[in-house]
Order: C-alpha cells, then structure tokens, then sequence
C-alpha cells in the first residue's frame, strides 16, 4: 500500500489556512516529496512526517510556491541525521537552482544527485525505489513544468502448486522466487516455474500547473488516484484560468473523466478560495468520485484484490 499526506494544498502564496504545494508518499518506509512550496518543512512538522527517511523529492516546476522550501527542508534533513543519498528531480533549470541554493549551505552531510527535465520512463537507483516506476509529461504553464505518474509495482505470488508440478527442486524455490534462474540436470528452471501472473499495482499521478492538454489524459489514464490542481472553483473564473495557465474545478474534473480513473483529488487552490468546498459540485456534477484536499489530509492506496 502507498500511504499519502497532503503536506500543503495552496497556490501562490501560503495562507492562515493552506501551506503551498507539496505532497508526502511513504512506501515500505521510503518517503517520496512531491514539490516542496514555501513552508513545507514546517507543515511536515506540524503533521509529524519526519523529514530523515526522504529519499526522493519530485519538483513539477520552479515557481516560488512549488520550490521555496527546499532550502530549509535540505539542511533541516542534515540535522535530522540524514546521511543516506536523496535523489531530485525537476524540469529544466533544477540543477541551477540547487547550485545556487548551494551557496548558503556550509555543506550537506548526505549525497545530493540530482536527475534534470526527465523524458518519459525513468527510474531512480535505491532497493525501494526500484519497485517504482515513475513517468513525466509537459505540461503547458507559464514556465517548464512537468507532471509525474507512479507506478508501484507488486510482487507476484508463489505458487507451491506450480512449483510441484513443474518438478522445481525445492532447495531452488527462494531463489526462483527472488528473479534467479538455474540449469540443473539437463533442465532449465526458472521464476515462471513457480510464480503465479503478474498483479496491478498501484498507479498515482499528480498534474500542477496547467492548462487541460489532450495529452494528459491517457497520461493519467486508469490511476488509482488522481491528484490535480485546480486554481480557480467557480466556472465563472475560466478567463482567469486561461490567462494565467490554471484549471477550474470542472476541467480537473472533465480530465478525470476522460482518463478513466478511479478518484479525484482536487488541490492548489488560489488564496482568493477561502472555502474551496464551496465549489465541490462543480467537480462531482462532471466526475462523481472527486475529493476536496485540505492540509494534513492523510489517505492509504490499497493494491488492488
């Protein structure tokens, strides 16, 4: 399962009620930050999340409140004993944007790497983190700015009755079961022999900031979760949203209707929003199964039975 904690769910600026966007994955203990706005680090605080154990951070873009607090969130890692490396991601731009961070930091006591404007399927070194395989689209904002899907990979079953019946030695059993294969005795043996077939895993994507391209929903298509922004909640406002690169409630919504997905989470509202909730049928009227986030929701994604 992927346990999920909406660190901050606001746009621009951060607000009395909304930290900026951020978004904190843990999977088998591993911790996965989502864009790091301003003040994220102390809503991490404030909803008990730990900082040690992140060992990936996803940036979509390098606006202000997508990447603000990853100065602080760095060193505050450093001396929370962080020592193991922590990979970043981001568009075009990142790697500047850290060597200039740099500067102010005396020097961080874990390995930095840093991975610049991924193209499509990629995956990111680590014993955990190679059971996830994570795509990037571009999107279409004001800056280069991309959207992230992950895709949390099961294990397939052992099957004794399988293994029987292809006569598998059992001293070999663990091993096939782990990815080895083995030639014994003139027979070839291998995980085929003893596993049963494949199983879904569990698919997360997360779209801030854009216009609705046509590219985004196949992109999303058949997520267990879908996590989008939606700037603006009354229809009224679609010129603002056109103006300045945004989503409506209705458009996230419409978007996940076309990708077939299975529920909405709705996010980075603007601070003009003070009850974002106020709006929730404009997405459910287009796509039933949508959610309003709110700062230190927490929600678990079960694989699928």
């Amino acid at each position: 399962m992927v346990n999920l904690t909406m660190i901050g769910t606001g746009g621009n600026v951060p607000s009395h009620t909304r930290f900026c966007s951020s978004v904190l994955l843990n999977y088998k203990g591993v911790k996965i930050l989502i864009d790091c706005g301003e003040g994220t680090q102390i809503a991490m605080k404030k909803f008990s999340c730990g900082f040690k154990g992140i060992d990936l951070i996803l940036i979509s873009h390098l606006h202000g409140d997508h990447i603000n607090g990853l100065l602080g969130l760095l060193s505050t890692m450093g001396n929370a004993e962080k020592r193991s490396p922590l990979t970043i991601v981001g568009p075009s731009g990142i790697r500047r944007a850290i060597s200039a961070m740099m500067i102010l930091w005396e020097g961080l006591p874990f390995e930095l790497r840093v991975i610049e404007n991924p193209i499509g399927n990629f995956s990111v070194v680590g014993d955990v983190l190679k059971d996830i395989e994570i795509n990037t689209i571009s999107l279409d904002h004001s800056t280069e700015c991309i959207g992230y899907s992950l895709y949390f990979t099961r294990s397939r079953k052992f099957s004794v009755e399988k293994a029987e019946a292809n006569s598998v030695p059992k001293y070999i059993w663990n091993h096939l079961q782990k990815g080895k294969t083995y030639y014994i005795n003139d027979k070839f043996y291998s995980p085929e022999d003893v596993l049963e077939d494949e199983r879904k895993g569990i698919k997360l994507s997360f779209i801030t900031d854009t216009r609705p391209i046509d590219s985004i929903p196949e992109f999303i298509s058949d997520s267990d979760l879908f996590i989008c922004e939606a700037m603006y909640g009354d229809d009224i406002d679609i010129s603002k949203a056109v103006k300045n690169k945004h989503m409506t409630f209705r458009e996230a919504a419409t978007l996940a209707s076309k990708g077939n997905v299975k529920k909405l989470l709705l996010t980075h509202f603007s601070p003009s929003i003070d009850s974002p909730n106020d709006y929730k049928s404009n997405a459910t009227s287009v796509f039933k199964d949508s959610e309003v986030a709110v700062d230190g929701m927490s929600l678990t994604i079960s694989y699928p039975k």
